[in-house]
């Protein structure tokens, strides 16, 4: 079964985000999709040809982790956006927050120090499934990083392709144009 492409054309007008901006980011992701696709069809044809002890093999593998998990964290990107109300102080994920980093305001902190650091990569706030608490984490690349036995809940995307269009390098003000749009529903939804 081969994944599909979904559409994020309702993102556009997103306050603080271009459209020509998000256009390509849709393309890039878009990208993604087809190489994810395209590595698992090779590597299953390689499978049935008896070439799984081949170097190519090998390296289709760790290509896969690259193509399919910047396929997912794009998805999850996109997903956690276009909304327009702050976090409900009430709910379950801003609780949790209060319990585990002081207050949300402690968490946003955080997440926002993380976002801010030199470099490309991704921000994660992921909840750590065997004890549930809530951390943020760098990632560096799609295909490493990833902290085991956690489940991602708000992804920010910060390789220039989600800012430099709009903000050049003043990724502050990207930071700040993302926590406008922060859609809180699916993020809180992902809770386990």
């Amino acid at each position: 079964m081969a994944y599909t492409a979904k559409d994020y054309a309702k993102l556009i007008g997103m306050e603080g985000f271009s459209e020509t901006l998000l256009k390509n980011h849709f393309t890039l992701y878009q990208g993604y999709v087809t190489n994810t696709n395209k590595v698992l069809d090779l590597l299953d044809q390689m499978l049935k040809a008896d070439k799984a002890g081949t170097p190519e093999f090998a390296e289709l593998k760790r290509r896969l982790g690259w193509e399919f998990n910047g396929m997912r964290l794009h998805e999850y990107y996109f997903e956690n956006l276009g909304g327009k109300a702050p976090i409900d102080k009430n709910g379950k994920l801003a609780m949790k927050m209060e319990a585990d980093c002081g207050s949300y305001e402690t968490w946003e902190k955080d997440f926002k120090a993380t976002g801010a650091m030199r470099g490309i990569g991704w921000v994660v706030l992921y909840q750590d499934m065997q004890s549930g608490k809530l951390i943020n984490f760098w990632i560096n690349e799609h295909d490493v990083s990833h902290p085991a036995g956690c489940n991602p809940l708000l992804i920010m995307d910060v390789f220039e392709h989600a800012f430099m269009l709009d903000y050049g390098l003043k990724r502050a003000d990207y930071l700040a144009a993302f926590f406008k749009n922060i859609n809180w529903s699916p993020v809180e939804s992902r809770m386990k």
